[in-house]
């Protein structure tokens, strides 16, 4: 049958879904269903989410904390180790995710929660997946920010991490196709803010794509599409040559200035390429 989950109750927030996710049947019958924002266990009604709180005692996501500046953590959860917590999460973020997202197969997947810290625990604002061993080195498998938390500077946040652990790896990554609608977005803008960043600091006559990407770990290919949808690529003479627009680098760094927003710090990842196990 067809989902009648209209909302969730998760921690203190009522979110309302805008996509059907395998629950179990029992659980989509409802309107309305009760998550523990910690251990993301589904059930059925508020009485047996505060029974279930008083005897919870887990406060963050399972794994390592490999990242932790001011109160924002992010958590590596194997696929493998915490298949419940893994599998409950893929359903959570279903139900806000246009496409398909893997349910029951989480074991080859690493998991990378971001929380914010305060008295009461670690709160999720989101997490992305990607695979452990990767045949086109794709760094990013699914993405998704929680309603609450949306258009604060978080997805493109977990986009820089992922790249943050290609370039630990020297390697260039790029997101699993296809994106979803949002993921897309937040996709273009990131490449976008990267590819001004540079021409920005590297203020010389020549940069080659080359240098981007071995610099960002963005994948030529995805540095290419950008440039094109800006209008920023020129061929000449069988070569990709990049045409700075003066209008774009002066509202982009007008924009920066007003709003620097919040950013990844590679200083504060807790990491080593062994934690990833390859």
């Amino acid at each position: 049958g067809t989902s009648r989950i209209k909302c969730i109750q998760f921690g203190s927030h009522e979110i309302e879904t805008w996509h059907v996710s395998p629950y179990p049947e029992d659980i989509t019958e409802l309107n309305k269903i009760f998550i523990c924002e910690f251990c993301l266990r589904y059930m059925k009604s508020a009485t047996t989410l505060q029974y279930h709180m008083g005897k919870c005692n887990v406060y963050h996501p399972p794994g390592i904390e490999i990242y932790r500046k001011d109160n924002l953590s992010v958590f590596e959860v194997d696929g493998n180790k915490q298949k419940e917590y893994c599998r409950n999460l893929c359903l959570l973020a279903k139900l806000f995710l246009d496409h398909k997202t893997l349910f029951h197969d989480v074991e080859p997947f690493l998991f990378y929660v971001m929380a914010h810290y305060d008295t009461f625990g670690y709160h999720m604002i989101g997490y992305f997946s990607k695979e452990k061993r990767s045949e086109c080195n794709y760094n990013l498998s699914c993405i998704m920010i929680l309603p609450q938390y949306m258009k604060q500077g978080y997805g493109k946040m977990l986009i820089d991490f992922s790249y943050l652990l290609s370039r630990l790896k020297d390697r260039c990554g790029s997101p699993e196709r296809p994106l979803s609608d949002l993921g897309l977005l937040s996709y273009r803008s990131y490449w976008k803010s990267i590819i001004l960043q540079h021409l920005q600091r590297y203020n010389k006559e020549e940069i080659s794509l080359k240098e981007i990407s071995q610099d960002t770990a963005v994948h030529t290919s995805d540095l290419i599409s950008t440039l094109q949808s800006l209008d920023m690529l020129k061929y000449w003479k069988g070569m990709h040559l990049i045409h700075i627009k003066e209008d774009l680098m002066k509202e982009f760094s007008k924009k920066n200035r007003c709003r620097p927003g919040i950013a990844i710090d590679p200083t504060a990842l807790k990491w080593s390429t062994t934690n990833s196990r390859e």
